[in-house]
């Protein structure tokens, strides 16, 4: 329901995590991309009261949701090689607005104040957070509308057309094989493959099982965007491209999937997969030694000159195991993602915003079924955020040393 909203609303969803969205409302020669978002947001809202209890067999789950909007430019890049890319997004203006979002409340959509700079005549709106204005929503339904009417894309017509003869329908679907390839890079390969078997279903069948998941935090190199001189983009681009391809290098080679890179307040978060969707019995070894080794990597990266500054690049990791809930999320029909959801997910999360510059934090979990290889520090109880009680925590520091 909230994809198919950005969607008739003339925003553009660029990322899709478990339970987060992130879309762009680009500007257009009405210069109105700002107020589209608002009733962009204020539609969501509503329709968020259909999902606001749901019975699930545990009892009732209520949702909610915080939406937050800012107004700014920022940098895409699309990075990696043609066999592993991912679109990025880059710049403090990103950030601004998921502090929108973390800033605001429950059931309402919070603007910065340049957002709101923007809108302030167009909607009425009652003070919220310090630099942030939440949207009253006294609309009527007429007033607010279902969708936007925006200037509609071209799309390239089918070339698939009803022709008799078979070496001209071999050609066309030659032709659109080499346009869809391209496209399939942005697609872990496990991931694509999952796709191909279940085509005729149109759906991935969901599953409980128990991955290892690993967060990464890539510090330094996003954070450049913002300097970036004329013509330094590029450069800064295929820095962040030879990072990333050498880091999902390091995966793959040790059966892991790297499924997305998002970025956050304080760098890239890059979340690894092991044990979903192919399984192994040893994932934590595998997800142990990836950490060790993209560390190694992040390490030896020459951070290029931006804006005459050189950042330091580092990183900080948070491994974690348990069950989850495997999915394929979205419109059957439209956009959706394959993703690994649940408080698994969440912990490896946390322990990745704990961990200091360059260090590896695992659960105690993962320490037990690691340790007879992997030298494991003991942190002792950590609280979190977000965790009704203290973790016994681990410092991954190195492989043991073999006797």
């Amino acid at each position: 329901s909230m994809i198919s909203i950005i969607s008739v609303s003339g925003g553009e969803l660029v990322e899709f995590t478990g339970d987060a969205l992130l879309a762009v409302f680009s500007k257009t020669e009405r210069n109105d991309d700002t107020a589209r978002a608002v009733r962009a947001g204020l539609r969501m809202q509503r329709a968020m009261k259909e999902f606001a209890e749901i019975e699930t067999p545990s009892g009732i789950v209520n949702l909610k949701m915080r939406i937050g909007i800012h107004s700014g430019r920022f940098l895409t890049a699309d990075i990696g090689t043609p066999r592993r890319m991912e679109h990025v997004l880059l710049g403090k203006d990103v950030q601004q607005a998921k502090l929108a979002e973390s800033n605001g409340q429950n059931e309402r959509v919070n603007l910065s104040n340049k957002a709101y700079e923007q809108v302030k005549d167009k909607f009425r709106f009652e003070d919220g957070k310090e630099g942030y204005h939440l949207v009253v929503d006294d609309l009527t339904d007429a007033q607010l509308g279902e969708y936007e009417l925006t200037p509609l894309r071209r799309r390239m017509a089918s070339n698939i057309v009803i022709e008799k003869d078979k070496n001209i329908v071999l050609q066309q679907i030659v032709s659109l094989l080499d346009d869809i390839e391209p496209i399939a890079s942005f697609i872990p390969d496990p991931i694509l493959s999952l796709l191909v078997e279940s085509a005729a279903d149109r759906r991935i069948p969901p599953d409980f099982p128990e991955p290892t998941i690993m967060f990464i935090q890539f510090v330094g190199l996003p954070e450049s965007a913002d300097r970036a001189l004329p013509g330094e983009e590029r450069k800064l681009a295929l820095s962040f491209s030879r990072a990333f391809s050498l880091i999902n290098a390091a995966v793959e080679a040790r059966g892991g999937v790297l499924k997305k890179v998002t970025y956050h307040l304080s760098g890239s978060d890059i979340v690894v997969y092991f044990g979903v969707p192919n399984a192994h019995t040893n994932n934590e070894m595998r997800a142990a030694a990836a950490a060790i080794a993209i560390r190694e990597i992040v390490q030896n990266i020459k951070a290029p000159s931006i804006g005459t500054i050189q950042s330091e690049v580092y990183c900080q990791i948070g491994i974690n195991v348990g069950p989850a809930f495997v999915a394929e999320i979205g419109e059957p029909r439209g956009r959706r993602e394959y993703n690994v959801l649940g408080d698994t997910v969440n912990t490896a999360a946390r322990l990745m915003n704990y961990a200091e510059k360059n260090q590896i934090i695992v659960s105690e979990k993962v320490k037990q079924a690691i340790e007879a290889k992997y030298e494991c520090k003991s942190l002792g109880e950590v609280s979190l955020k977000g965790k009704k009680s203290a973790m016994v925590l681990y410092e991954l520091t190195q492989p043991k040393e073999k006797k």
